[in-house]
């Protein structure tokens, strides 16, 4: 089943069954005995290039109608064993011990799927882009179970064909690679090695992936899914223009999915509902730019790293550099949902060519003044050499967000990989806004070496005063920006307690449109990364902020136009997700425009409470005195979930922010009842804490809303 030349590299051949096997995790059928397993896992962390200290075996064999990936995962002390997450997707499962692995089914040595789970039975599976762009919200149909032996757990998986795309042909040539993670020596192995430098994202390293072989895949069938819905929903709103009371609503919709060609598929949704979504998280925000918020919405998150554009790994970590195509303006206007009627989309690849288009129709909602429209994007990328794209994206709105003229965006970009860390991105993009002059233009070009020991980017963001693509989100317009950053991050082999030190300093320029200097911060971080996966760290950051206009910080605080000159200090601790309480406590103090500032927040908590239940609480407090005025912000939260079985769980988010005076829940119970087939049960909620006592109620939403996926 595997074979390695003089060099280590990896060639894996994968077996046919000639008798079925039992999705339990026994390893109890013949088949184990009579196939030699796949082993010599070799470690990326801590030590690279040396065995795994603990063993694993992986058997990869194959059907009719499946892909079968098996691991014996053996351990020297079980009763160290970290498993505390079983909810679906939740990221927390990677901080557990865990088995991954991940197919390149095109053998493109950029894309692929991967597949993460836990001896708890805790799973991922995820779909990735270029080997940079994760989507969670993939959730193909496959078994699996996990089971105990005298020694450590197993686990057996069927993935069907029917889950995956792949090249036209019967023989194939696959990419695969296994990781092993042991939480609580903090030990990451592969089966394919993968250097130190690529950090957890090794295993999306499709360009590392080892060659599988021997793989008889069926004919590429035309897969038809149907997946109707029908919610229901008793709500009470008194903020709204129509003061409602316990009125109650019903409806129904369809998604269909059809996959055209082995290599492309369609999905087609009428009458779109996202009641079933969590709601997002608050954040403070003490600049004078728009927040940015995550895409939680399936629909939009299927396949959204096709429409990824301008070498941006994730829009959620975009900063200053616009996104071309922003899903949260389709649907969604002033934090109030916005009907869909109804929608299409085509994703996939033609040959080296990775295709995506999208048109969705939404009607008007009178509250957030949002006007009927259409949305379309299209988005076509070339593969170059073995790791390199170029591409273009076009984005249109038929009526612009002020209900007059329409809007359009265009741009063509660039992604180069050289060597193994040196990384170059680039764009160029225009927009035209009926009704609107100025200069509609925007580029960027970043040069990124990111090794292990040392780091370096540089780059070049400009971003006309009148670049508006309303189908995406600009940040900060009208500036002219340049950055760069260099990072020392040795491994000390003295002491036994640390894994690296980190050294990272970075300077940042921005000016406007004229060349008047906006922005300049200077920023240096030490950071110590412990073996148990612990961190501490300490940051000093001065800043130069121009105010061209008023700036209200706060009610009834406004900072007058002018130049100011501030700088803080920030430390913390990040406590390692092996613990039962973790996450991330720090402290900042310093000058802060006319005055101070002092923060003390918890980002990332995690208490354990059981293996099936978790507290995740989130606090921020920012005191801030100013010449012009005072005042304290505080926003204090907390998930609760409860799961059930890795099928079912129970979820609440509970948030208090003080800027807005509000008392906000959002509590979910979601059950996968059969594979592709959900229902939710939703109780959304918002109180105003400003009345004494117990805080009114402002409004209140109960829904039921049930999915049945049929396959055909």
């Amino acid at each position: 089943m595997v074979s390695r030349d003089v060099q280590g590299r990896l060639t894996l051949r994968a077996e046919r069954l000639t008798g079925p096997i039992r999705i339990d995790g026994r390893l109890d059928e013949a088949v184990y005995a009579s196939v030699p397993s796949i082993s010599d896992f070799i470690q990326q962390e801590p030590e690279e290039g040396a065995a795994a200290s603990e063993k694993t075996e992986v058997w990869i064999f194959f059907d009719r109608s499946n892909m079968y990936i098996v691991a014996r995962c053996w351990e020297s002390h079980e009763e160290r064993r970290v498993a505390n997450e079983t909810r679906r997707d939740n990221t927390a499962i990677v901080q557990n011990d865990h088995f991954s692995f991940m197919f390149d089914p095109f053998f493109d040595h950029r894309n692929g799927v991967l597949f993460t789970i836990n001896p708890l039975g805790g799973r991922m599976d995820i779909q990735f882009v270029n080997e940079r762009q994760a989507n969670l919200d993939w959730n193909p149909v496959w078994q699996y179970a996990v089971g105990r032996f005298e020694g450590g757990w197993t686990f057996e998986g069927a993935v069907p064909f029917k889950s995956l795309r792949y090249r036209p042909g019967p023989e194939q040539v696959w990419g695969f690679n296994a990781r092993r993670n042991v939480r609580w020596k903090n030990e990451a192995s592969y089966l394919s090695r993968v250097p130190a430098s690529r950090g957890a994202q090794g295993i999306i390293q499709s360009s590392l992936a080892a060659p599988l072989v021997g793989v008889e895949a069926p004919p590429g069938s035309k897969n038809l899914e149907i997946k109707p819905y029908a919610v229901s929903e008793l709500a009470g709103d008194l903020d709204g223009t129509k003061r409602l009371s316990n009125d109650m609503t019903g409806d129904v919709g369809l998604d269909v999915k059809y996959g055209i060609t082995q290599n492309l598929t369609a999905d087609f949704t009428y009458n779109t509902d996202f009641a079933q979504v969590e709601a997002d998280e608050q954040q403070v925000n003490l600049t004078r730019f728009s927040l940015f918020l995550p895409e939680k919405r399936d629909f939009f998150l299927e396949n959204q790293g096709t429409f990824a554009f301008g070498g941006i790994a994730s829009a959620n970590s975009a900063g200053d550099t616009p996104v071309l195509f922003y899903s949260r303006n389709i649907g969604l206007q002033q934090g109030r949902a916005v009907p869909i009627q109804a929608g299409a989309r085509l994703t996939g690849r033609v040959g080296r060519y990775s295709l995506g288009l999208v048109n969705i129709r939404v009607d008007e909602e009178p509250v957030s003044q949002a006007h009927a429209a259409d949305f379309s994007v299209v988005r076509v990328k070339r593969d170059l050499f073995r790791r390199s794209s170029v591409g273009a994206l076009f984005t249109g709105r038929s009526v612009g967000v002020e209900g007059t003229g329409s809007n359009e965006a265009y741009g063509v970009d660039g992604s180069f990989a050289f060597f193994a860390n040196l990384f170059i991105n680039a764009f160029w993009a225009r927009t035209r806004s009926e009704g609107r002059a100025g200069d509609d233009a925007s580029y960027r070009a970043q040069l990124d070496y990111a090794a292990d020991r040392y780091g370096l980017q540089i780059e070049r963001l400009v971003v006309g005063d009148n670049f508006n693509p309303e189908v995406g989100f600009v940040r900060r317009g009208d500036m002219r920006r340049s950055f760069g950053q260099f990072r020392f991050s040795p491994r000390p082999q003295s002491i036994d307690a640390v894994r690296k030190f980190s050294a990272i300093g970075s300077v940042t320029h921005i000016e406007d449109g004229g060349g008047r200097l906006e922005t300049r911060e200077l920023d240096g971080e030490f950071a110590t990364e412990f073996e148990n996966s612990d961190r501490l760290f300490a940051s000093h950051t001065a800043t130069y902020e121009y105010l061209p206009k008023p700036f209200g910080i706060a009610p009834g605080v406004t900072v007058p136009v002018g130049g100011y000159s501030f700088a803080s200090t920030r430390t913390g601790f990040t406590f390692g997700q092996q613990r039962r309480l973790s996450g991330t406590v720090s402290a900042e103090h310093g000058t802060f425009y006319s005055g101070r500032k002092t923060v003390v927040e918890v980002t990332r908590g995690r208490v354990q409470v059981a293996p099936q239940m978790s507290i995740e609480p989130t606090i921020s407090v920012n005191r801030v005195r100013l010449a012009e005025g005072s005042f304290t912000t505080s926003l204090v939260g907390s998930r609760v979930t409860y799961t059930a079985t890795p099928m079912m769980f129970v979820g609440a988010l509970v948030q208090y922010n003080s800027s807005s005076h509000s008392v906000a829940a959002n509590v979910r119970l979601r059950w996968e009842y059969q594979p592709g087939s959900e229902l939710f049960v939703v109780l959304n909620e918002q109180r105003d804490s400003l009345t004494r006592g117990f805080p009114d109620i402002r409004n209140r939403a109960f829904i039921v809303k049930i999915t049945r996926s049929f396959r055909l």
